[in-house]
Protein backbone atom coordinates (compact mmCIF):
# COMPACT_ATOMS: atom_id res chain seq x y z
CA UNK A 1 0.00 0.00 0.00
CA UNK A 2 2.29 2.31 0.67
CA UNK A 3 4.58 1.55 -2.83
CA UNK A 4 1.27 2.81 -4.59
CA UNK A 5 1.00 5.63 -2.33
CA UNK A 6 5.09 6.61 -3.20
CA UNK A 7 4.30 6.05 -6.91
CA UNK A 8 0.92 8.17 -7.50
CA UNK A 9 3.15 10.97 -5.45
CA UNK A 10 5.74 10.62 -7.60
CA UNK A 11 3.56 11.01 -10.64
CA UNK A 12 1.50 13.82 -9.56
CA UNK A 13 4.96 15.33 -8.90
CA UNK A 14 6.68 15.11 -12.25
CA UNK A 15 3.16 16.08 -13.72
CA UNK A 16 3.18 19.12 -11.91
CA UNK A 17 7.01 19.95 -13.05
CA UNK A 18 6.40 19.31 -16.69
CA UNK A 19 3.11 21.60 -16.59
CA UNK A 20 5.33 24.27 -14.92
CA UNK A 21 8.32 23.85 -17.43
CA UNK A 22 5.91 23.84 -20.49
CA UNK A 23 4.01 27.21 -18.87
CA UNK A 24 7.05 28.69 -18.40
CA UNK A 25 9.58 27.57 -20.84
CA UNK A 26 6.88 28.11 -23.99
CA UNK A 27 6.24 31.86 -23.93
CA UNK A 28 9.69 33.00 -24.82
CA UNK A 29 7.97 35.74 -27.55
CA UNK A 30 5.27 37.89 -26.61
CA UNK A 31 3.51 40.06 -29.10
CA UNK A 32 0.85 42.21 -29.68
CA UNK A 33 -1.75 42.81 -32.33
CA UNK A 34 -4.91 44.40 -32.96
CA UNK A 35 -7.30 43.39 -36.12
CA UNK A 36 -10.48 44.65 -37.29
CA UNK A 37 -13.13 42.99 -38.58
CA UNK A 38 -16.68 44.16 -39.91
CA UNK A 39 -16.46 47.16 -37.93
CA UNK A 40 -15.28 45.79 -34.94
CA UNK A 41 -11.95 46.07 -33.77
CA UNK A 42 -9.82 43.50 -31.14
CA UNK A 43 -6.10 43.81 -29.79
CA UNK A 44 -4.68 41.13 -27.73
CA UNK A 45 -1.49 39.78 -26.67
CA UNK A 46 -0.14 36.34 -26.88
CA UNK A 47 2.92 34.23 -26.47
CA UNK A 48 5.13 31.47 -27.86
CA UNK A 49 8.35 29.89 -28.62
CA UNK A 50 9.10 31.95 -31.91
CA UNK A 51 7.64 35.55 -33.02
CA UNK A 52 4.91 33.62 -35.29
CA UNK A 53 3.88 31.54 -33.23
CA UNK A 54 3.07 34.09 -30.62
CA UNK A 55 1.90 36.08 -33.55
CA UNK A 56 -0.40 33.78 -34.86
CA UNK A 57 -1.89 33.34 -31.35
CA UNK A 58 -2.46 36.63 -30.84
CA UNK A 59 -4.31 37.12 -34.53
CA UNK A 60 -6.57 34.03 -33.51
CA UNK A 61 -7.45 35.28 -30.24
CA UNK A 62 -8.46 38.54 -31.44
CA UNK A 63 -10.33 37.34 -33.89
CA UNK A 64 -11.96 35.06 -32.02
CA UNK A 65 -13.56 37.90 -29.93
CA UNK A 66 -14.66 40.01 -32.94
CA UNK A 67 -16.01 37.36 -35.57
CA UNK A 68 -18.59 35.08 -35.37
CA UNK A 69 -19.10 31.43 -36.80
CA UNK A 70 -16.22 29.92 -38.44
CA UNK A 71 -16.43 31.64 -41.88
CA UNK A 72 -15.75 34.52 -40.34
CA UNK A 73 -13.13 32.97 -37.90
CA UNK A 74 -11.14 32.18 -41.04
CA UNK A 75 -11.69 35.39 -43.26
CA UNK A 76 -10.60 37.57 -40.13
CA UNK A 77 -7.34 35.99 -39.66
CA UNK A 78 -6.67 35.80 -43.13
CA UNK A 79 -6.78 39.58 -42.93
CA UNK A 80 -3.80 41.77 -42.28
CA UNK A 81 -3.61 43.40 -38.94
CA UNK A 82 -4.26 46.87 -38.45
CA UNK A 83 -1.27 47.33 -36.04
CA UNK A 84 0.95 44.96 -34.44
CA UNK A 85 4.04 44.79 -32.68
CA UNK A 86 6.71 42.74 -30.66
CA UNK A 87 6.87 43.21 -27.08
CA UNK A 88 10.12 43.20 -24.81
Amino acid sequence: MKRTGLWIGLAAAVFIALVVYSTLGLNRVRYEVCMEFQGRTSCRTAGGETTERARRAAIDNACALISSGVGDSIACQNKPPVRERKLD
